[in-house]
């Protein structure tokens, strides 16, 4: 159930509506230059930005599984955006926004979004610094008011080359203008933090840059303002060749949004002591994105900013999100045409501190230290993601981490081989070093003791076998204890297979002990069945019963 109605369920008064109405104001001064900056940023008009924060962000609020997730345009989607505005054209990029959606859509209801928690730190830290550089890099044409001889390019080296052949033209207007910016928000971000120093910074270069008659671009100059109003829903374009192209990029778009929501959302908890419905926060997604593809607007996914603004500012519930977009709506119908006078040169100013801000400095540097394996992940995951692409970069990170997991769980499992201590054969007794056994007691030397500890599955497929071969002896009867093994895999089962058939042609018999429900159900899977081998609940019991039958 959304967040929504569990709220109101609660009891909503007027208290509450007072506080989600000054978070939602809030929420909306810091979304407001933000939203116009991200669509710029990704090649589209900068109403577009403004129509995706307030439908998206109306239904996420109104849908979601988070109780104060704030929905909109995110500067993680600037790259994928800008390269599929480029390849695509804007028909192309609402279509594969409507797509992501439905994709969302569908993951919320298969219940998948438990799944992505599953994304591992280093690759989440190495896709976020990618993108920040090149939102950076993306900024500079526009901080330093630069002309370039031809189209700016998308790569990332190809477009630092550019852009530093293209430095001779740089405007002194505009580099002030976007130094003045970065000040203002630096500056009330430490003496007034409380203060929305995104608006303030965007609106003081828009008066200086408007009473000086600063010769520097403008939304109005280069788009002609913003509109008055939302525009009537709209179907994207389903035809099959544009289904074809959008759908890689409908997947990358969903990939990454479920991550940055649910990251989003499991910052909203961390502030609020409050638990989200992944699930449900998915298909709230997966909505938003479709209704605002209909309204002429980009990808929709949870802001971890401008959440962490709504929790800080005493949101009561998703009606702070909700008032927001309401809010962004008043703007559009009100003050649109001031829109005009805000200078691009400001709003690089404004993504360049939001790019600084989200390479995760400390992250990085703690990952790098931490051990090489993370540092490889965190590496691998940044240069694709920098000079390959985002999709690539997370799922080439996702198996560098995987397979380092696999490395790391296969050297956790322990496999202990000795010969039973006389009548004491549960005790953790010293191993004999002659023989690998247990000391203590008169020793069967006819019974071999292996007890194996710690997931078994087949990253430790191959230890396992080595050590259960390493006995010298030939005994007549060999236990295998399985009570410490809390998970078993085929691959895992395949290789006792292997070794208790071996052990049959040399007439050995072979106890399995302590399988719990799920390992028992593996094994037999495999073919461990009775009488080949026979299973008993201890050690205790396999011991008196293969001593019985030696004596017999």
């Amino acid at each position: 159930m959304p967040k929504f109605f569990t709220v109101l369920k609660e009891g909503y008064g007027a208290a509450a509506f007072r506080a989600d109405s000054l978070s939602g104001l809030t929420v909306a001064i810091v979304a407001l230059p933000l939203s116009m900056a991200i669509a710029i940023a990704s090649g589209v008009t900068p109403d577009r930005g403004l129509y995706t924060a307030i439908i998206g962000g109306f239904l996420v609020s109104l849908l979601g599984g988070s109780r104060f997730q704030i929905g909109g345009p995110a500067g993680a989607f600037i790259v994928l955006v800008a390269g599929t505005v480029a390849t695509q054209g804007v028909q192309g990029l609402l279509l594969a926004t409507f797509l992501s959606g439905l994709i969302l859509l569908l993951a919320g209801f298969l219940r998948l979004g438990t799944y992505i928690k599953y994304i591992p730190y280093p690759v989440t830290v190495g896709f976020t610094a990618g993108i920040a550089a090149i939102i950076f890099a993306s900024q500079l044409k526009d901080f330093f008011g630069l002309h370039l001889a031809g189209a700016e390019p998308a790569g990332f080296l190809p477009k630092i080359a550019a852009l530093a052949a293209a430095l001779p033209t740089a405007s002194a207007p505009a580099l002030c203008v976007a130094v003045l910016s970065i000040a203002i928000i630096v500056g009330i971000r430490r003496f007034r933090p409380g203060w929305p120093n995104l608006l303030i910074a965007v609106v003081t270069a828009s008066v200086v840059a408007a009473l000086l008659h600063l010769p520097v671009e403008t939304i109005g100059t280069r788009f002609g303002g913003i509109p008055r109003s939302l525009p009537l829903p709209q179907w994207p374009d389903f035809s099959d060749a544009r289904l074809l192209v959008a759908l890689p990029t409908a997947l990358s778009f969903a990939l990454l949004g479920s991550i940055e929501s649910l990251l989003s959302a499991v910052v909203a908890d961390s502030m609020s002591g409050r638990r989200h419905r992944s699930n449900c926060e998915l298909v709230a997604q997966g909505v938003a994105n479709m209704g605002s593809a209909l309204f002429g607007g980009f990808c929709v996914t949870g802001t971890i900013a401008r959440t962490a603004t709504n929790v800080r500012s005493g949101a009561h519930g998703p009606v702070a999100g909700m008032l927001h977009a309401l809010f962004l709506l008043a703007f559009m119908l009100l003050a649109a045409p001031l829109a005009a006078y805000i200078p691009l040169a400001a709003l690089a100013g404004l993504l360049i501190t939001v790019a600084w801000n989200m390479a995760e400095k400390h992250a990085i540097a703690s990952l790098l230290r931490a051990s090489l394996g993370d540092a490889v992940v965190l590496l691998a995951t940044f240069g694709l993601t920098l000079l390959r692409d985002l999709a690539e970069g997370i799922v080439v990170g996702f198996a560098l981490a995987a397979l380092l997991f696999v490395h790391r769980m296969s050297q956790a499992i322990d496999v202990q081989a000795g010969l039973p201590a006389g009548q004491d054969d549960e005790a953790d007794a010293p191993r004999d070093a002659q023989h690998g056994g247990y000391a203590g007691g008169t020793a069967d030397r006819d019974i071999i003791v292996h007890r194996i500890s710690g997931a078994f599955f087949f990253g430790a497929a191959a230890t396992v076998a080595a050590a259960l071969d390493r006995i010298a002896v030939q005994p007549r009867a060999q236990v295998i204890d399985f009570s410490a093994v809390p998970v078993i895999d085929s691959t895992a089962a395949v290789t006792i297979e292997g070794f208790v058939r071996k052990a049959r042609r040399q007439r050995v018999e072979v106890y399995l002990t302590g399988a719990g429900v799920a390992v028992r159900r593996e094994l037999l899977a495999q073919g461990l069945r009775e009488p080949i081998v026979r299973y008993r609940d201890s050690v205790a019991t396999a011991l008196a019963e293969a001593r019985a039958s030696r004596v017999d």
